[in-house]
């Protein structure tokens, strides 16, 4: 598989949607894990990361402004155990609810399907991170069919330092929007301080779509972590 660069990759698409990015770093001992959010609509651009007990959720920068809360907020990332969830949508919480009663990943979002809103169908990306081993997944519709679900799952075992995978709801700005085709997109990881990957991550994103990311860089073995938010919203 051809080996990407991460900030030439996010630069080169004005609007990705919703991504996750995963990696290892160079030196080997640390995972490094982002999430992204962007948005078109008025009410998709009226958010902030916030963060809870167990991760992190979305929230109305101005509530007076929210419209339709059911597919902008939910809880993009949580912790259960070892385990880091992260996904685009309330598909986290099926996920950590599942694995708590010793369910699979795959078992959990086969309850699942895409987003129901006609006519971009957005798909549902979710992940799950324990120790240097991670999980991806895409559930999308057959070419825009409300009646078909097509779903993917992606296994990495003990990636390479330096190296890691990003996957996004669109292909690129389009009315309807396409879905993201493939599997997800393997990249090069430069050596860096964490600051600088999450910065590099952010500048990296359409300046007029980005809404907010979240950056967190763990140690397996370690309690030591690190977690930075950007919210355009401030």
């Amino acid at each position: 598989m051809q080996t990407k660069d991460l900030y030439e990759y996010l630069g080169s698409r004005s609007y990705p949607g919703r991504g996750i990015v995963i990696a290892r770093t160079p030196c080997g001992r640390k995972m490094r894990i982002a999430y992204f959010i962007m948005g078109r609509s008025e009410n998709s651009r009226n958010r902030i990361f916030t963060e809870t007990e167990d991760g992190i959720r979305t929230e109305a920068y101005d509530i007076s402004k929210l419209v339709d809360p059911s597919l902008i907020i939910y809880s993009p990332v949580r912790k259960l155990g070892n385990t880091l969830i992260v996904t685009n949508g309330d598909q986290t919480d099926t996920i950590y609810e599942n694995m708590q009663a010793g369910k699979t990943f795959e078992e959990a979002l086969r309850l699942r399907t895409f987003e129901p809103d006609e006519p971009n169908y957005t798909p549902r990306i979710s992940a799950v991170v324990n120790g240097f081993d991670y999980q991806m997944s895409i559930l999308k519709s057959a070419e825009g069919n409300p009646n078909s679900t097509y779903r993917y799952f992606f296994d990495y075992t003990e990636e390479l330092p330096g190296h890691g995978h990003i996957i996004h709801t669109y292909q690129n700005d389009k009315n309807p929007l396409p879905s993201f085709e493939g599997e997800p997109v393997r990249f090069k990881l430069v050596k860096e301080p964490f600051e600088a990957f999450a910065q590099h991550v952010w500048e990296s994103l359409n300046a007029d779509n980005k809404i907010s990311l979240y950056v967190t860089q763990i140690e397996p073995g370690s309690d030591e972590v690190k977690t930075i938010i950007f919210n355009k919203n401030q």
